[in-house]
Parts: C-alpha cells; structure tokens; sequence
C-alpha cells in the first residue's frame, strides 16, 4: 500500500529476483563442486602414493608374497573398498543438493548439476500482472526451479492471447491461485469455453473477472447453443466460485443460463455493461444467488418501467445481506427513483450506494438524500450532478454519456446542490454519511 511502483512494475522485480536468484544458487553449486572435484582428487593421489610406497616397502622386507599382499592391505589408509563407500555416501548427500557424483573404480570422478531437487528456502505468494511486455518474463520465473518459489495468488492478464493465458495456468500451483482477471483480450466464446476446464483444477479459485473480452452470444447465430452447453458445464464445474464480475460482454438474455449452473451462491456480483434484458433482472431477482449477495452492480443497464419491479423485488430479496449497490448510468428519472426508494430504504445492511449519472433534478436528490439519512449501516453516497448545474441544451432524457461529457453551468454555484443534501442530511441528524458527486474518486472499499 502506498508503493509507488504499479503492479506491472512490481511483478517484473518480483520475477526477475527469482530468476536471479536460481542463478546465484547455480554459482555458489559450482563452487562446492569444484571444491569436492579437488578433495577427491587429492584424495586419489593421496592412495596411488601411499600404495607404491607400501608395495615398494613390502618388496624389501617381506619375502612370503602372500605376507607382502597382506601386509600391504594393512599399510593403505584407504582402499579402493573404503573409496567406493565414501562416493556413495557423497552422492546420498549431494544428490539433496543437486548435484551428483559419477565414476568408477580407480577413474576421475565428476560433478553434475541437476536441475530437479532444489531446496526451496522461501515460498513467495504474490498478485501478478501479466501483459504482452511482462509475459515471457513471468513464465519464465514460474518454470524456474531454485531456491525462490514463485506462487501466485490472484492472476490479472491483460491483451494476452488464449494459449498464451493457457501457458501460464500450466505453470501456477494448484492450490495458490485464488482468483483470475481478464481484461481487454480477445478470448470469444470457443476461448472461454476453452479456459473454464483449465480453471476448474484450481480447487481454491474464488473470483472469475472478465472485462472486454470480445464474448458476443446470439442464439440466432449458428452453434451458439452448443457454446452456450459449453459455457454452462465449464461454470458448474467452478466449485468455489463466489465472486464473478462480466464487464461488457454482450450478454442479453442469456444470464439465466450462465448464473443457474454456479454450485454455490455469488456474494459478489458485477454486471455493468451487460445489456440485461427484462428477463435478466426478472431471473436474478428470483436466483438462488441474491439471498446472499454481498455487492451487486448493475452500472449502465437501462431501467425503466418493466424492470423496476424486478429491481424492487431483487432489493427486498438481498435486504439483509447487501452491502454495496452501484446503479450508476441506469437512466433513473425522478418517478423511476422514487419507486425505487422504499425499496432501498429496506436494505438496512447496505453501506454504499453508487447513483452517479442519472438524470435526477435536485428536488429528486432531496428526496433520495432523506430515505438514505434513515438507513442505518450506509456511510458513502455518490449521487449525480443535478440537472440544474448543466448548461442549457441537455435533453430532456439524458443517457450517461451525454450526463459525463456535458458541461456544467458556471454561472450556476456548483456548491449548491451540496448544500441542500448537506442540510437535509443535518435536519435528518446524521453526520456520519459521506456524500460525493465524483465518480473518478468514488471508492466503495473506504468505508470497510
């Protein structure tokens, strides 16, 4: 935290120190080899003179040559019998090192080095960013075998091709890898049906993250339904699966086929830019996952008078457990806000909500800043500019993008909507909610 280094920047150090230390654990190997090449060597001279010398002593004093053959075993401090043994013990000890030893009786006697074997000195687990820069990097320290061990806890990969994502899950630890974020690769339907049974054999993986990954399913095209068979299988065989987050995907109407195959229940659900469809939020206000929903964002789907009841639906089912919602960029008007109110004013466990880039005028916030002054748990509100504070020529019914790129009102005090919401929040006797209209700092995690 507060490193100044980005995370690319940090998994490069991470596996070049790796790398680097496999090859200062090779140097320091081949100097004990060396050294145990010249014992062994000094230790054969050492025989070949004391056994001349012996034979030579024998030859003159003793004249039974079976005496003299004795006599000679006697006299040598190391046989070729004691020498084999000590090779043998050598290689028991050495072979726990990585390095073995060969020959033969009464030959030169070598070293090598192994690769397998390494005793590994420390188990490093770390969140690694992958990019078409950094990739032959990465897989070149998870493939390293030294004394640094590089496991990974959540894996984040961005432009990278299919296979080469492929590569790098062959490479990680089963039973380290926590989660897996894709982002802005081109993997299409056959390229995620293709990745799901890789991802089922890491038996801790929790959190699945696509972002812009080129997924378009329409039934109207040709094989989509065996993709989508593909799809469903892959997902259910996820076992602890319970953070799943589809950015722009382009996904209508096929949310009941990905969502019902989970085993176990979402606590984390983000569905921005999905292009949901009415019976999209009609199947996830009745799933078995919204009971147990911990934080849900459904940013950018449009909402209007036949999604609202399954909206409103949803929110009574998740009141007890929700604790972060986000429908930024829904297209909520006054009306549709304020049929949403009693709803939301019923999730008690909520702690932030997130209304950015809605069309509300300023008597709408009003009546959204006193239903959020009586709900208990919420901290941080992030509501939109009003109406009022834009310059002439907005539309009546603004989109998003419209909301973001038109200009404010400078002749208008921009202080004023944050006055009033701040007024009424202090007549409702709360001065504990953190009100904010800017989206680009808005962060959910800063009341946890």
């Amino acid at each position: 935290m507060g490193d100044p280094m980005g995370g690319w920047s940090l998994t490069v150090a991470l596996c070049t120190m790796v790398v680097q230390a496999k090859a200062g654990a090779h140097r320091t190997q081949r100097k004990e080899g060396d050294r145990e090449r010249k014992r062994f060597s000094a230790l054969e001279r050492e025989r070949d003179l004391k056994r001349e010398r012996g034979q030579r002593m024998g030859m003159k004093e003793l004249k039974d040559g079976e005496t003299c053959r004795e006599k000679t075993r006697s006299e040598s401090p190391v046989s070729d019998e004691e020498l084999i043994k000590g090779v043998r013990r050598r290689m028991e000890m050495e072979r726990k090192r990585g390095v073995v030893v060969t020959g033969s009786r009464g030959g030169k006697l070598e070293t090598e080095e192994k690769e397998a074997d390494w005793e590994v000195l420390v188990q490093v687990r770390a969140d690694i960013f992958v990019n078409a820069r950094s990739w032959e990097r990465v897989r070149l320290a998870l493939s390293t075998s030294g004394p640094l061990k590089l496991q990974c806890r959540y894996l984040r990969v961005e432009e990278i091709s299919v296979p080469s994502i492929r590569t790098l899950l062959n490479l990680l630890p089963r039973r380290a890898l926590l989660g897996i974020d894709v982002r802005y690769s081109s993997l299409g339907v056959a390229g995620l049906a293709e990745l799901l049974p890789l991802l089922s054999t890491f038996p801790e993986l929790n959190s699945l993250r696509l972002h812009y990954c080129n997924l378009d399913i329409r039934r109207d095209n040709f094989g989509q339904e065996g993709v989508l068979r593909d799809l469903s299988q892959g997902l259910s065989n996820l076992q602890e699966l319970r953070q799943l987050s589809l950015t722009a995907l382009r996904l209508p109407g096929q949310l009941r086929v990905l969502l019902s195959s989970l085993p176990q229940s979402l606590e984390v659900l983000e569905l921005p830019y999905l292009s949901l469809s009415p019976a999209d939020l009609a199947y996830l206000s009745c799933s078995h996952h919204v009971s147990s929903l911990l934080q849900l964002d459904l940013s950018e789907n449009c909402l209007d008078e036949t999604t609202v009841p399954s909206i409103r639906r949803l929110l009574c089912q998740a009141s007890s457990s929700l604790q972060h919602l986000s429908l930024s960029g829904c297209g909520l008007t006054d009306r549709l806000l304020g049929t949403l109110l009693p709803s939301l004013g019923g999730c008690w466990a909520l702690k932030s909500l997130a209304l950015a880039l809605n069309p509300l005028s300023r008597a709408g916030l009003c009546d959204l800043m006193r239903t959020a002054a009586r709900m208990p748990c919420l901290r941080l509100l992030l509501y939109p500019n009003a109406l009022e504070d834009y310059q002439p020529g907005l539309p009546e019914l603004p989109s998003s993008t419209q909301l973001l790129e038109w200009p404010l009102d400078e002749s208008v005090d921009n202080n004023t909507t944050s006055n009033k919401l701040s007024q009424v929040m202090m007549d409702s006797g709360r001065s504990d909610l953190v009100l904010t209209c800017d989206l680009l700092n808005f962060d959910k995690d800063m009341v946890d």
